[in-house]
């Protein structure tokens, strides 16, 4: 299949369908669903059992629009408090807004289990398509996003097999090119401080792997959980610092956010470290505040108004039932140099 090529239609999966698989009428399954107690322990798990192969959930709203047009999307995110996210998803709605469009906007805490419990629950209220962060899912949810056939946009990264369409950018890519701006300003001594969400472990793994590749054998690494804060952008340097033994002079250290940076500059400030003269940062994600720090910050940018944007469209082009839309939509990114790092 070429990129230009839609996802072949496929039939959904009705309570019908649940009936023939389970070998009942519609109207067990129904009664199984809403008073399971009137029938049998041993149908009632027959019909659980089709559901669970087929990823089917059941209508909540079943009846309440003539049309089928539910006029919504859902979103999940997996902060709605990171401006990384918000900030897409912003633009996303915008867009669809103008088409007479309403998103519901749930947030999983970078859980799959979470995520497909939240598109389970979405499912129920029958929305006409999904947007989702990221590529990697549950078996049990990608068979409910292709059981319930609606649009799914996977944005904030790509892949060669998508649910449907991805939009997004290659963090592989991106940390490589880090790495290489980082040696390309002569720093031979290079630390990562990263959070562990998955887009973000891929990120340093690809980042290392590129310093590696360029003769520095032994670059340090902090890996820190949960979402990203100032907080632990200042823990990341406590640690960098103290496994360190001598001083920081041709250092640099690649964040896995704009906040992480934020926090080591701040930290680097308490104990008097000069940026970039003592210590050179680099963040990612080119955040509104990165540009007015003092020194601002070098950073990678991804062009958060055009993936909500690009979504948006894709989105749109689905519903309507265009076959020709890319199913790999590549925005790309930019390094962004700043006063964060050493000019040589």
């Amino acid at each position: 299949m070429t990129a230009k090529q839609g996802k072949k239609k496929a039939q959904p999966v009705t309570m019908a369908t649940i009936a023939r698989i389970a070998g009942v009428t519609p109207s067990t399954v129904s009664r199984a669903f809403n008073h399971p107690e009137l029938i049998s322990p041993e149908t009632v798990e027959r019909i659980m059992e089709a559901v669970r192969l087929t990823g089917y959930v059941p209508n909540l709203v079943a009846g309440g629009l003539a049309s089928n047009r539910s006029r919504s999307l859902a979103a999940i995110v997996p902060s709605i408090t990171n401006i990384i996210y918000a900030a897409f998803v912003q633009n996303f709605v915008v867009n669809v807004r103008e088409r007479g469009y309403q998103v519901m906007l749930m947030e999983s805490g970078f859980s799959r289990q979470t995520e497909q419990e939240l598109v389970a629950t979405a499912l129920g209220r029958r929305p006409e398509g999904f947007l989702l962060t990221g590529v990697n899912h549950s078996n049990a949810c990608r068979r409910q996003l292709l059981a319930a056939d609606v649009p799914v946009i996977e944005a904030w990264d790509l892949t060669e097999s998508p649910i449907d369409i991805c939009v997004g950018f290659s963090h592989a890519g991106a940390a490589k090119a880090a790495a290489r701006h980082l040696v390309g300003r002569g720093y031979r001594s290079v630390a990562i401080a990263t959070m562990d969400d998955e887009r973000a472990l891929r990120r340093r793994d690809a980042f290392l792997a590129e310093l590696r590749a360029a003769g520095i054998a032994h670059p340090r690494e902090v890996t820190l959980p949960g979402g990203p804060t100032l907080g632990k952008g200042r823990q990341a340097l406590a640690r960098l610092l103290a496994e360190q033994a001598d001083d920081t002079a041709d250092t640099a250290i690649f964040c896995s956010s704009d906040v992480i940076a934020h926090g080591i500059m701040i930290e680097a400030q308490s104990r008097g470290l000069s940026v970039p003269g003592d210590l050179g940062v680099m963040g990612f994600g080119d955040q509104e505040f990165a540009a007015d720090l003092n020194p601002a910050l070098t950073t990678i940018r991804i062009d958060r108004a055009a993936l909500g944007a690009r979504a948006a469209e894709a989105m749109m082009a689905r519903i309507d039932g265009r076959e020709d839309v890319e199913r790999r939509i590549d925005i790309g990114f930019e390094v962004i140099d700043r006063a964060s790092l050493l000019a040589r």
